[in-house]
């Protein structure tokens, strides 16, 4: 076979294959590393999402475990060329996308990752901010905060030093936090059962969360605001109200109905109070007319999909390191769809309990929906430091496995002979303080059908060509240089370029076009349904014509 030429342009020791003697990874590992990367404080914040929009809590986590196991099938797909070749996505890719045209997918990907990397980063901050709020005495804020900030530079730091450590540090830690984070888990359901009344009366609560604090509904006269705060065993939490917006009212004794006068236009902003406890402001307009709870699924199971998007076609970049095909395939159907319906079920159970437990939480907006402002509730600074240095430790294994190898391999791969994985993770902790996470987390479900979009047919250009074009067959000495059978035209493969443009069309179409808003609904699976079957098509083609 023919040998890797080490000074190639292409070659750097951080994408060379993985010798048989350091692919160390079990089954065990595999589960792991995805349940440390499952574990985190978006999984917990998942199905929240969902309620709020309207789904029951069991049809949230039926959606939710239904879509991991579809990307699992993939995921274990496009992990294989991962073990047979021991080369991480931007090599992977060369064969498919050119040795130059992979950096589009690559770096697209790798801004992807990016994003997310804020994201985690904004919400390990979070949890450094409570730290500081418990040990100096004072109450978090509920905007935006300089403490905020100065909590996401520590946290970013804290991944800059694992980044600095190198990938053999991201299997310790990983296996060492797995554990722990699923027993912490378990101890929440049993903190939320014990201290809420019982396992039926907390799941009982989510009908709460499903529906809007205040609404508004006509009248034969006029416009009546209908207000519908939370409950406790039978009776409204609030015991007053006042409107704020567009004029301002004084305090209001609650009622369930309230005459609007020929001066109060909506929308209405208002707030509830009981006691010295006062709401968030909302606001209260007419119900959207219902659409079919179909269509709300379908939205709904794309954008769980589309969560780990990212990883369906980098998933070589830690299968590279799995001893075997068994061990990556059973490590991954283990670790990743059942830890994401428990710990999904965790978050809605846990935030079902504390419409119970806590008085000063009066609408289920103002409810702790993600478990560091569930633990700023605690009034123990001793109880909130242990916990949300958990939650560091939760947010850590995540952003380090799924955010930071992939892009930091992908902006390697841009200039083997200068960059390696250190420099790659660099850029890649700069980008994601650039992209602005504290105004990205309030678009996650968008996010994710875009992103879903944009990776969808990526992945359907990677498996046609692996398994039908090459069907397994890959020339590692090819990969690794400029010369090779994968140079195609000028180190770009049209093939590869046109289905993926193809794909990404009709993902995206839907979002300007209303009567293919289905495609976009379906923005991973229609845009990866067709980038395969183009890329198989035009290869063949281009193979009838004695192309390469």
């Amino acid at each position: 076979m023919q040998q890797i030429d080490p000074n190639s342009d292409l070659y750097s020791a951080d994408l060379a294959p993985v010798e048989a003697s350091h692919k160390t990874w079990n089954w065990w590992h595999m589960t792991a590393i995805w349940i440390g990367m499952a574990v985190c404080i978006p999984t917990y914040l998942l199905a929240s999402y969902m309620i709020k929009s309207g789904l029951g809590w069991v049809e949230a986590l039926v959606i939710i475990f239904v879509a991991n196991i579809i990307v699992t099938v993939p995921m274990v797909l496009n992990g294989k060329a991962g073990v047979d070749y021991g080369v991480p996505f931007p090599v992977l890719g060369r064969a498919a996308f050119g040795v130059f045209g992979v950096h589009i997918p690559a770096i697209v990907r790798a801004i992807v990752a990016c994003g997310w990397f804020g994201i985690q980063t904004w919400i390990g901050g979070l949890a450094f901010y409570a730290i500081g709020c418990a040990a100096l005495g004072i109450t978090p804020s509920s905007g935006l905060s300089l403490g905020q900030f100065i909590g996401f530079g520590l946290f970013w730091l804290v991944n800059l030093y694992f980044i600095w450590k190198g990938t053999e540090s991201i299997r310790w830690l990983e296996s060492w936090a797995a554990p722990i984070l699923l027993g912490i888990g378990l101890l929440l359901i049993i903190w939320g059962a014990s201290g809420a009344g019982g396992f039926a009366k907390v799941l009982d609560q989510s009908a709460q969360m499903q529906r809007p604090a205040a609404s508004l509904q006509t009248n034969g006269n006029g416009i009546d605001l209908v207000l519908t705060p939370l409950t406790k065993d039978g009776a409204t939490k609030a015991t007053q109200f006042q409107i704020t917006a567009p004029i301002q009212t004084e305090w209001l004794p609650m009622t369930e109905r309230y005459a609007l006068g020929p001066e109060i236009k909506p929308p209405i902003t208002l707030q509830f109070g009981h006691g010295s406890h006062i709401s968030n402001p909302v606001k209260a307009d007419f119900p959207k007319p219902a659409g079919s709870p179909w269509d709300q699924y379908l939205f709904w199971l794309t954008a769980m999909v589309g969560f780990w998007a990212t990883m369906s076609i980098s998933i070589s970049d830690i299968t590279r390191f799995a001893k075997t095909q068994r061990d990556q395939t059973i490590g991954q159907f283990l670790g990743l769809p059942g830890t994401m319906l428990l710990y999904s079920f965790v978050g809605v159970f846990v935030t079902c309990a504390t419409l119970v437990m806590f008085d000063d939480i009066l609408i289920a907006d103002d409810a702790p929906w993600d478990p560091v402002s569930l633990l700023g509730k605690f009034k123990s600074p001793s109880v909130v430091i242990g916990a949300q240095f958990f939650m560091i430790i939760a947010t850590l294994s995540t952003n380090i496995a799924a955010n930071v190898i992939a892009p930091a391999n992908a902006f390697a791969n841009l200039l083997p002979r200068h960059l390696n994985f250190k420099s790659g993770g660099l850029i890649t902790g700069l980008l994601g303080i650039a992209i602005c996470p504290w105004w990205l987390l309030n678009e996650i479900s968008n996010l994710l059908i875009f992103v879903s979009g944009l990776l969808g047919p990526v992945l359907g250009v990677m498996l046609s060509d692996y398994f039908l074009v090459k069907k397994g067959r890959l020339s590692v000495a090819d990969l690794f240089t400029s010369q090779g059978i994968y140079r195609y035209t000028s180190g770009f493969n049209l093939a590869a370029l046109i289905a993926l443009t193809a794909g990404v069309i009709t993902a995206l179409i839907g979002y300007w076009i209303p009567k293919l808003s289905m495609l976009y609904t379906l923005s991973w699976f229609s845009g990866f349904a067709v980038a395969f079957v183009v890329y198989w098509l035009l290869m063949r083609i281009q193979t009838q014509n004695g192309g390469a």
